[in-house]
């Protein structure tokens, strides 16, 4: 009998904005359960613990954006905007102009020491505290973050393997060593401060298409 969890398509609700027919859209919101979603060029064998997952019946997805594979939980914040554009930039530009606006509106909640590292990591000093993806499809480009918020790292060690890829900062330091949340850190913020600090992140994000 395999011992592989069943691999199903990326299906949670953010990715249904990439389906409508706006030229703009965004979903912040909670998982509604524990996930894992593997990144386009992950493999089940090469980054999960399949005995752990199957053992606990964690739902494993598979998303059609890059990077490594993430845990997604109840206890952090999903975010996700889609837009469409005649000129779209340079991943590596996108990703520095949006964690600036991130970056920006979060201090203003008085959280200190944010940093954007390696591709497109948020972290509070050296420990990351949100990751991304992005990906561009028709002139549409659709980027997803998730931001830990009070999930335990234990539970990441749990179920994630070491990545094959990592940010240089990392240093091969284990999940534990090198994943943190914001409670962790000593910020105890409400979703909904959070919600709307990200929410005015990715209209100022917006504004600069238009512009």
């Amino acid at each position: 009998m395999s011992t592989q969890p069943v691999l199903y398509a990326y299906n949670l609700p953010d990715y249904t904005i990439f389906e409508s027919l706006k030229d703009f859209d965004y979903y912040i919101g909670e998982p509604d359960n524990i996930y894992i979603v593997l990144g386009r060029s992950n493999n089940i064998e090469g980054a999960i613990n399949c005995e752990n997952v199957k053992k606990d019946g964690i739902i494993t997805l598979k998303r059609p954006s890059g990077g490594e594979s993430v845990i997604l939980s109840p206890n952090m914040l999903i975010f996700s905007f889609k837009q469409k554009s005649d000129k779209i930039q340079n991943p590596a530009n996108l990703f520095k102009l949006i964690n600036s606006k991130l970056i920006e509106n979060l201090s203003k909640l008085g959280i200190e020491n944010l940093y954007s590292k390696g591709i497109s990591d948020l972290s509070i000093g050296e420990k990351k505290i949100m990751g991304s993806s992005m990906f561009t499809k028709n002139k549409t480009i659709f980027y997803h973050g998730v931001l830990n918020i009070s999930e335990d790292v234990e539970l990441i060690e749990k179920y994630l393997k070491h990545p094959s890829k990592e940010p240089d900062y990392r240093k091969k330091r284990s999940h534990r060593e090198f994943v943190s949340s914001l409670q962790r850190e000593g910020y105890n913020l409400t979703k909904a401060e959070l919600t709307t600090a990200i929410e005015n992140s990715i209209l100022e994000i917006r504004e600069a298409f238009i512009d």
